[in-house]
């Protein structure tokens, strides 16, 4: 596969993760009427600008645009960690600052014992995150 056709896939990967978490938490909270926690609307503030960036990135063929998504998925991902671990973790949840109204600790999902909103938004910071990296490493290879 071109270099470029290997950069494009990887962005579009990491795209594609992006729109899948943020229909993936409107509809937790618009259809299903979840109440995000301050915790979520963090994450959020971090998922939903990626899928806009990716996608301009794409269409534009700004490839470099990686570096910035690495940023916004590590930050976002970290705090999906966080929160994951408030959730899971008694010890830390127990130690965790004030939530807000809506506890952090609540789980709306709960599937296998382990998949939890979080979670999933947190698998998805780690697509765009590795997507967003191997673009890098494709585009100075190719230079």
């Amino acid at each position: 596969m071109h270099n470029n056709q290997k950069v494009e896939s990887y962005l579009f990967i990491g795209w594609a993760a992006a729109l899948v978490a943020t229909l993936g938490s409107l509809f937790f909270s618009e259809v299903l009427k979840f109440i995000p926690c301050e915790l979520c609307w963090y994450q959020r503030i971090f998922m939903y600008p990626l899928v806009i960036i990716l996608g301009i990135a794409i269409v534009k063929k700004h490839y470099h645009i990686a570096f910035y998504t690495i940023i916004l998925s590590a930050i976002g991902g970290s705090i999906s960690l966080y929160h994951y671990l408030v959730q899971k973790v008694r010890f830390v949840g127990e130690n965790s600052f004030s939530c807000g109204i809506i506890p952090c600790t609540g789980e709306y999902i709960n599937w296998l014992g382990f998949i939890t909103i979080p979670f999933l938004a947190l698998v998805g910071f780690i697509i765009i995150f590795i997507t967003s990296l191997l673009t890098l490493l494709s585009l100075k290879e190719g230079k």
